[in-house]
C-alpha cells in the first residue's frame, strides 16, 4: 500500500520518514518532490570496467544551469537528505521531467527500509537539454511493507552506499565478489 500525504506527514511527525530540507508545498497526495542537487559527476573512463573501481569527476551545475547531451551518463544527487526507517521508499522521474526526454535513473528507484542518505541519480537524455539547480526531478513514494525487518540497510554490514554525502556516487560494484 502507497502512503498518503496525510500519513507521510503522520510517520515524519514520528521520526520513521525525514526529508531535510522539508517544503510543505512538495507534498502531493501521494508523494514528495525532491529536486536536483548542485552537483553532478561523470565517469573519467570511455569504458566501464564492473571490477574496477570507475572513478568520476564532480562539478558544479552554473546558475545558468548544465546542459545534458546524449550518450554520457551523469550521475547527480538529490537536493533533499531522506531517512526511511519503517518504508520501502521508491524514486520515480516527474512526468514533466520525462517530457522533457530526461530519465533520472536506469535501475535504482527502490531503495531499502533503513536508507538514510541522498539519492544519487542515473541521468540519461534523449536530446540535449539544460538543468538547473533546484529544480523538481522526481517524487518519494513509500510503501508498507509486510513482517519484520531484520537487517535495515543503515546498519547492514554490506550496505556500499551508508557514507552520507550530498554528492552523487559512482558505482561500488567492484566490492562485490563474482
Amino acid at each position: 500500500m502507497i502512503l498518503t500525504d496525510q500519513q507521510i506527514l503522520d510517520f515524519m511527525k514520528e521520526g520513521a520518514i525525514k526529508v531535510e530540507p522539508f517544503r510543505r508545498e512538495c507534498l502531493g497526495t501521494n508523494s514528495y518532490d525532491v529536486h536536483l542537487g548542485k552537483t553532478l559527476a561523470v565517469y573519467e573512463d570511455e569504458v566501464l570496467d564492473a571490477k574496477k573501481h570507475n572513478k568520476i569527476r564532480t562539478f558544479e551545475i552554473p546558475e545558468e544551469g548544465f546542459v545534458l547531451m546524449p550518450d554520457t551518463l551523469y550521475l547527480g544527487v538529490t537536493l533533499e537528505y531522506t531517512e526511511t526507517l519503517k518504508h520501502v521508499p521508491f524514486l520515480e522521474g516527474k512526468s514533466s521531467v520525462g517530457r522533457l526526454g530526461i530519465d533520472i535513473h536506469a535501475t535504482a528507484g527502490k531503495g531499502d527500509v533503513g536508507f538514510c542518505n541522498y539519492w544519487t541519480l542515473e541521468i540519461s537524455v534523449k536530446q540535449p537539454v539544460r538543468v538547473y539547480t533546484g529544480m523538481p526531478v522526481g517524487q518519494l513514494i513509500y510503501f508498507e511493507v509486510k513482517g519484520d525487518i531484520l537487517t535495515p540497510y543503515n546498519v547492514k554490514p554490506s550496505a556500499k552506499y551508508n557514507d552520507k554525502q550530498p554528492i552523487p556516487v559512482e558505482s561500488m560494484m567492484w566490492k562485490n565478489s563474482f
